[in-house]
């Protein structure tokens, strides 16, 4: 649990935070008139009818608060990093610091829609020994169930009571629905005390982000990589090393291990003969995020997807699948904030990119972001640069045009969802809907001439045949010009 942040407000001020209720100004009135009209007018029966509002206002009055509630919120994550589709816990709790019980607590909360609350319901501190009746009635009618319309069950104020030198968590257990960092809070609550003739100011505290990673899509790509760089990996490379895979039996020469030996041959020959391998090597993988423009909309985890959620839930899945091979992963955006994350590999740099994907945004520019992004000495000759994009703007598809006239090994990836419906307004709109398609598919038949490979991305195996092909060019002899 996160640690909760108690504010503490100075005496002057929290005394001052208090204000009559109607309810006391009536009794004051009240009992005042009769007794007036009783002096005037000589009446005794009027005088001890007023004695009952003068005693119970001036009972109720002898231990006036002087301390505001304290009011925090805490989210849980004792259970590890929360995924899509996980069970999210929050707290909001109210304590009184106070030396007068509150007698009424009305709390409330706002919590971001993404995060689907379906319980909510009081609890109390083990330190709360008795607990009046009258608050136990408020708990029981503070537990709501889930609603079948839709709505959260937050969208309601709670009341409750709070004894002395206590506090009361309002627990809420639900369902995360979508990545990102999501609020829950402000919550604010007010309370009333001295028999309900006294209520404090609101007390509003600050919104805590729950941290929600998104789900990784069954992603697998068997084809070897195009062209492996580094030391260690688990690509076969053409050099020969310390691998796995046999490249051919030499003459024993200094320098080499006994137990590369072949004895068979040695025998055969007369003369010792060693088994040489081929170094295995990792290979760098750029993911390149075009969060240029946005298309779709987004109806959480098992719903209807927009183009960033493709594009966040594949760059996890991808990054997922190389880093456990042992390659090593970086991000970019393709934007005018022109975020990136430095290639690297192991389970540290997964939840590095994790945390990284949940700050992506759209981000609209007027200007041409490919040198901001793509700097001098940024991208590796040998890296595969896989580029998440909807194609939606001429500047995407200008950008793979230049990184593969450079001779990178790029793979377009197609994140534009494929039930995105035509607008249903009459005239013209179907027809500029359809033109626009049209324009966009001659778009993605330019780019596959000029050597662009283009897939939609569908989970497992979307990339093999393209990785299969990137790798066959990456191989092949080429032919220099005279």
């Amino acid at each position: 649990m996160t640690g909760p942040t108690v504010p503490r407000a100075a005496e002057p001020e929290a005394a001052a935070g208090w204000a009559p209720t109607p309810a006391l100004g009536r009794a004051v009135l009240l009992a005042g008139l009769l007794l007036v009209a009783g002096v005037l007018l000589g009446r005794v029966d009027l005088i001890v009818l007023a004695a009952p509002f003068a005693l119970g206002t001036a009972y109720a009055l002898r231990r006036r608060p002087t301390a505001l509630p304290q009011v925090w919120i805490t989210a849980g994550d004792d259970g590890g990093p929360l995924v899509e589709g996980g069970d999210v816990t929050a707290a909001v709790s109210v304590g009184n610091p106070d030396s007068v019980d509150y007698d009424m607590v009305v709390l409330r909360s706002r919590v971001s829609p993404w995060l689907r609350i379906e319980r909510a319901g009081f609890a109390r501190d083990e330190a709360v020994d008795d607990v009046p009746p009258a608050a136990t009635t408020a708990l029981a009618g503070a537990v709501a169930p889930a609603s079948g319309t839709g709505r959260s069950v937050v969208d309601r104020p709670f009341v409750t009571s709070v004894p002395t030198g206590s506090a009361v968590d309002l627990d809420l257990a639900g369902r995360a629905l979508r990545w990102g960092r999501h609020p829950v809070g402000p919550a604010g609550a007010r309370v009333a005390t001295a028999g309900g003739l006294l209520v404090s100011r609101a007390v509003i505290t600050e919104p805590v982000q729950v941290r929600v990673y998104p789900r990784t899509e069954p992603f697998e790509a068997v084809e070897a990589m195009p062209r492996a760089a580094g030391l260690v990996g688990a690509h076969h490379s053409r050099r020969p090393g310390e691998g796995g895979e046999l490249a051919g039996v030499r003459i024993f020469a200094p320098g080499d291990r006994l137990r590369r030996i072949d004895w068979r041959v040695s025998l055969r020959a007369r003369q010792l003969h060693v088994a040489s391998t081929l170094s295995d090597r990792d290979a760098e993988v750029v993911v390149l995020l075009d969060v240029l423009a946005e298309a779709g909309r987004s109806g959480g985890v098992g719903r209807a997807a927009s183009v960033l959620d493709t594009t966040v839930r594949a760059t996890a899945a991808i990054a997922e699948h190389y880093l456990h091979r042992g390659d090593r992963v970086s991000l970019l955006e393709y934007g005018p904030a022109a975020r990136r994350l430095r290639p690297a590999a192991g389970r540290r740099q997964y939840l590095t990119v994790l945390e990284w994907l949940l700050d992506v945004r759209v981000r609209s520019s007027s200007h041409e972001p490919y040198d901001q992004v793509f700097g001098p000495q940024l991208l590796s000759s040998d890296a595969l640069v896989v580029v998440l994009t909807p194609l939606l703007d001429e500047r995407s598809a200008q950008m793979l045009a230049r990184l593969t006239r450079a001779g990178r090994f790029v793979v377009a990836v197609d994140t534009l969802p494929t039930d995105l419906a035509s607008p249903k307004d009459r005239g013209w709109a179907e027809v500029a809907y359809r033109l626009w398609r049209l324009d966009r598919e001659i778009m993605i038949g330019q780019l596959r001439e000029h050597g662009v490979p283009v897939v939609r991305w569908a989970g497992a195996g979307s990339l093999d045949q393209v990785l299969r092909d990137v790798a066959r060019l990456a191989t092949a002899p080429r032919v220099g010009g005279r």
